[in-house]
């Protein structure tokens, strides 16, 4: 009972943290910290999430830590899978060389069983390659084949990675065109026709400025 009342209590204080932005660079040590204690899975899901958003704004004061986070790739209760993942994304979205070095373990998420870890793979790998495409370039197969997930919203998200690297490397999107135009025209599901559609009309305008720029 008393291990309940002192996470109830940690979780309104982590909730007085998330709200006051401008301490966080002050209470990252503080927050992390808790990371490794003993506590329930929501309190260790919201540290995982807030050092996670304060990674993407303090990323060298969260770099000690990410190995902790890492960590919990492999924890056996999925939440903390998905909130590892989340945090790797927004951390690596920030400053992609804090994470480069656990690609690998990322890139491993993709087969995880449960649909929201990997709803949190492709988002974090969306993240990431808003700054860093050229980490995912030779990657789009997987996610394209995350099309056709069996987990609803992931399927729906997986196009989105298309529109973000198409935006930026359109060339290596180019290739996938053709197949996304299917799922726009053919997929049951409306969202996955609309991302679809997006991933193709955000790429075909990159190519089009890209031999715009080479006749100038």
């Amino acid at each position: 009972m008393a291990k309940n009342i002192e996470d109830k209590e940690l979780l309104r204080e982590l909730r007085v943290i998330t709200k006051n932005k401008e301490n966080w660079s002050a209470n990252i040590d503080n927050v992390a910290g808790k990371l490794n204690e003993e506590h329930s899975i929501e309190v260790k899901a919201k540290i995982l999430w807030l050092l996670g958003e304060m990674g993407l704004n303090y990323p060298m004061q969260v770099r000690i830590y990410i190995e902790d986070i890492v960590g919990h790739l492999e924890d056996e209760h999925p939440k903390l899978r998905e909130r590892a993942v989340n945090a790797l994304g927004r951390i690596g979205r920030a400053d992609k060389n804090l994470v480069i070095s656990y690609l690998d373990k990322l890139m491993k998420m993709k087969d995880d069983q449960m649909d929201d870890v990997r709803l949190a793979f492709v988002w974090a790998c969306e993240n990431i390659a808003t700054n860093a495409p050229e980490l995912f370039c030779e990657k789009l197969e997987l996610f394209y084949e995350l099309i056709s997930d069996k987990g609803e919203r992931v399927r729906i998200e997986a196009p989105e990675i298309f529109r973000v690297i198409g935006k930026r490397k359109p060339q290596y999107v180019k290739p996938y065109l053709e197949k996304l135009q299917w799922f726009a025209e053919n997929d049951v599901h409306p969202v996955v026709r609309i991302h679809s559609a997006g991933a193709i009309r955000i790429t075909k305008k990159a190519l089009e400025e890209i031999e715009n720029a080479t006749d100038d």
